[in-house]
């Protein structure tokens, strides 16, 4: 039991005295006193050894503490948060080694600390979503270029008044940033342009994976856009999420949220400025930043180019003899048995290949890929 309160020191001082006096034995003054005996020892040890002032509670504080960061550390680490906001305290340790390996570094969990005592980090919120199952089966990459994520940030306002919707694209393996460019809108015909640069400096991916959004899906048949429709033709394998499920493209999305830090608050004065910032941002990204995922190395040190050279314009669709070939007009529609079929307006202007797989049952494909079973009787399409 503690002291009495309001007496603690007198309490302390006769309890010493008494002992002295040798007319006590100590469990009987431990017991009127109400401490333990461990406690009685110690003050009368303390008495002993004439500390002074021996009555006095001791602070409870180290004298030293062998983890304690050098101010030299502490200024390093503070310079290079307020150099990069968004990086961790992982990130900070990473980059700190490579560039100052004289410097012993202290645990990422008291650099968290030394950043929170200086007010250089953030509460999070987090919020639980019911898991949902891709529109197309999901693969994990285990080399660059097995795999490219695509998405568009959201827009937002330059000082001009002008919108900027930035597209990016990286690779899903390596996290290398391919691309972050600056658009006033989400037309397909500017991501191929980006997409068509990208192919002739880095080659041809296995797969892209987007979202349901515009231009890299809609809701026609395969869920087709001019867009998705020129990758399918360079064989590239297209990958979609769930709708309303960015996490199933987490990587990407956590990418684009130090992008919005870095690069768009606040937003630049025009595009021009816009996309510089964008540029210096990607070039940091790959070649400074150190990546978790990647044992903390940038993005740069994983990445190589595809080996599937980009063949410098989009191959026309090939088939096997025994297919039905048709030619989408402009309308989105094909010509079967003199009537017409509407198949959608993406893949105007390509050719379809029908294969009949049973009787009045053909497959509707654009080159390898099934697009949908097309029933002759009923002159109807299921994909």
């Amino acid at each position: 039991m503690p002291w009495n309160e309001t007496t603690r020191m007198n309490e302390r001082a006769r309890f010493v005295v008494e002992f002295s006096s040798c007319l006590f034995t100590m469990s009987e003054l431990c017991r009127r006193y109400g401490i333990s005996r461990k406690t009685g020892y110690k003050w009368t040890q303390r008495y002993a050894e004439s500390e002074a002032p021996y009555l006095r509670d001791r602070p409870r504080r180290a004298k030293s503490c062998p983890h304690r960061m050098v101010a030299e550390v502490e200024s390093a680490l503070i310079e290079l948060r307020q150099q990069h906001p968004s990086w961790g305290p992982r990130k900070l340790r990473a980059c700190l080694q490579r560039h100052r390996p004289q410097i012993e570094c202290p645990a990422a969990s008291t650099i968290g600390d030394l950043l929170k005592r200086n007010g250089l980090v953030a509460a999070r919120q987090f919020s639980r979503r019911p898991p949902a199952q891709p529109i197309t089966p999901l693969v994990t990459p285990v080399a660059p270029n097995d795999l490219w994520t695509g998405d568009f940030k959201g827009q937002f306002r330059m000082g001009d008044r002008q919108i900027c919707y930035p597209l990016t694209m990286a690779d899903a393996a390596s996290r290398y940033l391919l691309a972050v460019t600056g658009f006033d809108s989400v037309a397909g015909v500017g991501v191929w342009r980006t997409c068509e640069n990208l192919f002739r400096e880095y080659g041809l991916p296995s797969a892209i994976r987007t979202d349901n959004g515009s231009p890299f899906a809609a809701k026609s048949l395969g869920r087709l856009t001019w867009l998705s429709v020129q990758w399918l033709k360079l064989g590239i394998r297209l990958e979609r999420i769930a709708p309303g499920h960015p996490e199933q493209n987490g990587s990407h999305e956590r990418m684009h949220r130090t992008l919005k830090a870095e690069t768009a608050r606040p937003p630049a004065a025009n595009r021009l400025v816009q996309q510089a910032r964008f540029d210096d941002f990607r070039r940091v990204y790959n070649e400074e930043r150190p990546h978790e995922a990647l044992g903390q190395q940038p993005p740069a040190s994983r990445y190589e180019a595809s080996r599937r050279p980009y063949p410098g314009k989009v191959p026309e669709s090939e088939y096997p003899g025994h297919f039905e070939v048709r030619s989408v007009r402009g309308d989105g529609c094909i010509k079967w048995q003199s009537e017409m079929l509407f198949v959608s307006e993406a893949l105007a202007g390509e050719r379809v290949g029908l294969e009949e797989v049973d009787d009045g049952i053909w497959s509707v494909s654009l080159g390898t890929v099934l697009l949908a079973r097309f029933h002759a009787r009923e002159r109807k399409l299921y994909g």
